[in-house]
This record gives structure tokens, C-alpha cells and sequence, in this order.
């Protein structure tokens, strides 16, 4: 079995090498800037082209994979709408990096992408519903696809600002999920992410804080919306069948920050729409905690997921929800500590 793995990752180390170079290169010679401003969480101008050496990497590592391997695949218009959806999105955040669009017309391209991939049969079909079982969702599905990808693209970006903090995530929660796939025989999932996860931790190297360089919208977008892609694609169309709550738990902490501070901001009658410094992870930092501190526990928090994620697959789909419940719970203790003091320092 070791022998077997050995080709799979040296591959993955090649794409590592590849992602980190164009990083270093993208970091020296493009100068999309990150100009500070009133809310910026750091003090210099800094290159905001790290995503695009993530999403060279995985496209290159998908499309070897996709002419290579004979076990590890999907239909090939569900391939080629994925990685064509992801390259577009990429491609309209690189552009909005450039340009700064408004959300708007952000959220409308995104949504664009998103109906591609629902339009070419990439939906969840059925959940399990505590208390229901099993449940086939019929037209439902493209309403939960929609809402799936696009909020998870979403929460991938709003999470991204602070130090290493997405790309150290992401890394761990790719790493979890290679295994998971691999032992579930979601073959396709584990190839993917294994890509993925090499590209982002090339990319990785250079954001570390102090970051010498930022992913930028073009590869925050680009990750959530891959991640939430795989997670549909897992689930619907890969051999193994995968849960679909798996890669909702590997990035459970992110998943709940944003969902807090939407819901916050609306109870509260602000404009979730621009820009802010109100997410936990922001208020941490603002608190005094520096961006490695906060970095290293959500990084500490998505091991634990990690785990959790195994508890996923091992438990009972109808106790799955307790398990969910548990981390809920201490995210919510995690929030209400993390606003009160923020409210006593006066930062909200």
C-alpha cells in the first residue's frame, strides 16, 4: 500500500514545488498591490497575486490527473464544468483584485458560476435531516447547490484576512480530507484535494505572518468554491459516495464566524454588503492576539475538526447532528466571549 501511495506523493510534492515557485515569482514581478487602509489588519503595501500560483498549480495537477488516471475520475462534463467554473471564478476575482468591483457584481458572477455547475447535473440530491432520515431533495437540490457553493465561496473570502489564516486551514482540512476520501474509496475527491491541498501549501510558504504575499480574492474565492465543488461532487457523483457533511465539518470554525457575524450585522441593521473588521477572527486580532496567535488556534481548531470529520463517517447518519452540536456549542461560547470583550475594549 505505501509502495502504491509513493507515485501519488511525489506528484503532490511536484505540484507543491510548482505552486511555490510561481508564488515566489508572482510575489517579485506582478505587483497587484494590497494598499492598507482603515480596515486593514496590516501596516505595508503587500502583492495580492498569491492566488493565481494556486490556481496555476491545481489546474495543471487536475488536468494530469484527468488524462492520467484511470480509477480517480468523474463524467467528463461534470470534470471539465468543475475546472472550468473554477478558472472563470479565479479568473473575475483576479479582475476584481485589479479593478475592485462591487460586491454586486461580484456575487453575480459567482452566482453564474455556481448555475453552471448546477445546470450540468452537480447538486446535492439527497441530505440526511435529523429527525427525517434520508431525504431526496428533487428541485430543492439546486436551491441547496446555490446556497452550498455560493455561501461557502463567500465565507472563504471574508475569512481571508489575517495571516496564513485560510491557506493554513485549508491546508490542514485538505490533508483530512485526502485520507478520508482515499479510505472511502472517493477516488476522484482524493486525487482533487490532494492537488489542491499541494497547491495551496506552496502558496503557503510565502504567507506564513508575515506574509511576504496575499492569495488575494482570486484564490480565497477560488478555494471555497473548490472545496464546496467537492464536497457536492463527493456526495452525487464520485464512486465512494462521500458524506457531504464531511468537508462542512473540516471547515466548521469558518463556517460559523461568518454565519455569526452576517446574522450580527443584520440583527444590528448594518450593511452586510461592505466591508468590515467585525468577524470573531478580526476582533481576536483587534483584542491584542497577533495574527500568528490567531492563526496557530484556528489552525489548532481545524486539527480537532480534522478528527471530528472521521467522527462523521464512523457515527450513525441519524447521530451525525449531535456531533455538529457539540462544536456549535463551543463555537458559540468561543463568540460570546470574543464579542463581550470586544464590546468592553470598544471595537463594537
Amino acid at each position: 500500500m505505501a509502495y502504491a501511495l509513493l507515485p501519488h506523493i511525489a506528484f503532490a510534492l511536484a505540484i507543491f514545488v510548482v505552486s511555490a515557485v510561481l508564488t515566489l515569482l508572482m510575489a517579485r514581478h506582478v505587483r497587484i498591490m494590497d494598499v492598507p487602509n482603515e480596515r486593514s489588519s496590516h501596516a505595508r503595501p503587500v502583492p495580492k497575486s498569491g492566488g493565481v500560483a494556486i490556481v496555476a498549480a491545481f489546474v495543471l495537477g487536475s488536468l494530469i490527473i484527468f488524462f492520467e488516471a484511470r480509477i480517480a475520475r468523474i463524467e467528463d462534463l461534470h470534470f471539465w464544468v468543475f475546472l472550468c467554473g473554477t478558472v472563470v471564478l479565479a479568473g473575475v476575482s483576479l479582475y476584481d483584485d485589479i479593478t475592485q468591483k462591487s460586491f454586486v457584481a461580484k456575487l453575480a458572477t459567482q452566482l453564474l458560476c455556481v448555475a453552471a455547475v448546477a445546470a450540468s447535473g452537480l447538486i446535492v440530491t439527497s441530505l440526511w435531516i435529523p429527525g427525517v432520515g434520508e431525504t431526496h431533495l428533487g428541485w430543492f437540490a439546486y436551491v441547496v447547490t446555490f446556497l452550498w457553493i455560493g455561501g461557502f465561496t463567500n465565507t472563504c473570502n471574508f475569512m481571508d484576512g489575517l495571516d496564513g489564516l485560510v491557506g493554513g486551514v485549508a491546508v490542514i482540512a485538505g490533508a483530512f480530507l485526502c485520507v478520508i476520501a482515499f479510505t472511502q474509496q472517493s477516488f476522484f475527491v482524493y486525487a482533487t484535494s490532494y492537488a489542491l491541498t499541494a497547491s495551496i501549501a506552496g502558496f503557503l510558504l510565502f504567507n506564513v505572518p508575515p506574509a511576504r504575499i496575499f492569495m488575494g480574492d482570486v484564490g480565497s474565492a477560488f478555494i471555497g468554491f473548490a472545496f464546496a465543488a467537492l464536497a457536492v461532487i463527493g456526495a452525487s457523483l464520485d464512486r465512494g459516495h462521500l458524506s457531504f457533511y464531511v468537508i462542512p465539518m473540516l471547515f466548521f470554525q469558518f463556517i460559523f464566524d461568518t454565519a455569526f457575524t452576517f446574522v450580527r450585522r443584520v440583527v444590528r441593521g448594518e450593511k452586510v454588503h461592505q466591508a468590515h473588521r467585525t468577524h470573531l477572527y478580526q476582533l481576536l486580532n483587534r483584542l491584542g492576539y497577533s495574527h500568528r496567535s490567531v492563526t496557530l488556534f484556528h489552525c489548532a481548531v481545524a486539527l480537532v475538526q480534522g478528527f471530528a470529520a472521521f467522527g462523521v463517517l464512523a457515527l450513525e447518519p441519524r447521530y451525525r447532528a449531535s456531533l455538529f452540536a457539540i462544536f456549535l456549542a463551543l463555537n458559540a461560547i468561543y463568540a460570546f466571549v470574543v464579542v463581550r470583550r470586544a464590546r468592553a475594549a470598544g471595537l463594537i
